[in-house]
């Protein structure tokens, strides 16, 4: 009888980063589940891919921000494929609204954190109680988050996308003292200038911090980096860096003098 193949769970997985994530877990052995508010053309070719690169694949349709939807979409996306042994917490929304700090609407504030920060939060949490229901073999689970550079670097016109970076990085860290001592390993993946249709509005900007320097490799970012860093920390070889956070951005991160 063949060996099981392990099974992700990709959230916002239809396009972009999570489209790039999903490609790479199943090139690297998974099965994946795809979860995303909408099931339309885009969804068809993320699971086309999922299947042209050895994955089975298979769409969950849930918002992650409707947290009184989240028992019916993990026991959706739980049975689809059989028991998941990897979430990657990718679902996110930008800001509406770019413009003076002062001026941060409360309507942009909560929509943004309301995916971004609790709904990841509590998907997190039933998850994880879902996989602690079940034994596994030590280190062959784990959640990833996605974060971002905003997570640590300020950009006043986007308040509220940075305060629900950095909440999701701390949601990393919190889930990572919570879960190691069950060998479920956590780790934190920052996208820098990736190239993705949510990006596209700061096409212009992004060009031109990288001709200046800004971005040591002097590239964008392309999903399938970061889908190769979450294909590394989900494939359960190093356990040991649980509570890592991985910078994905050409080397932006690094301190000059």
């Amino acid at each position: 009888m063949p060996e099981q193949r392990p099974v992700a769970l990709v959230t916002g997985g239809r396009r972009g980063i999570g489209r790039g994530i999903a490609w790479e877990l199943a090139r690297n052995g998974f099965d994946i589940v795809v979860n995303d508010l909408v099931q339309d053309s885009a969804v068809d070719d993320t699971l086309a891919g999922i299947t042209a690169r050895g994955g089975r694949a298979c769409f969950v349709r849930g918002d992650i921000a409707a947290v009184e939807d989240h028992a019916a979409l993990v026991d959706a996306a739980w049975t689809a494929l059989g028991p998941f042994t990897c979430v990657v917490n990718n679902a996110g929304v930008q800001t509406r609204f770019r413009g003076d700090l002062l001026d941060t609407p409360l309507e942009s504030y909560d929509w943004v954190n309301d995916t971004n920060a609790r709904g990841t939060f509590f998907l997190t949490q039933r998850v994880a109680r879902r996989m602690l229901a079940i034994p596994a073999p030590a280190w062959t689970r784990s959640i990833i988050f996605i974060s971002s550079i905003s997570a640590v670097y300020a950009a006043p016109t986007q308040a509220e996308y940075c305060i629900s970076k950095a909440a999701v990085s701390m949601t990393a860290k919190l889930f990572t003292l919570r879960l190691a001592p069950h060998a479920i390993s956590v780790y934190e993946v920052r996208p820098g200038f990736v190239r993705t249709d949510m990006t596209a509005h700061a096409t212009d900007d992004k060009d031109a911090r990288i001709a200046r320097g800004d971005v040591p490799t002097a590239r964008w970012g392309e999903p399938e980096d970061v889908g190769r860093a979450v294909a590394v920390v989900a494939s359960g070889l190093i356990p040991y860096a649980t509570g890592s956070a991985l910078f994905v951005d050409g080397g932006f991160n690094v301190k000059r003098f």
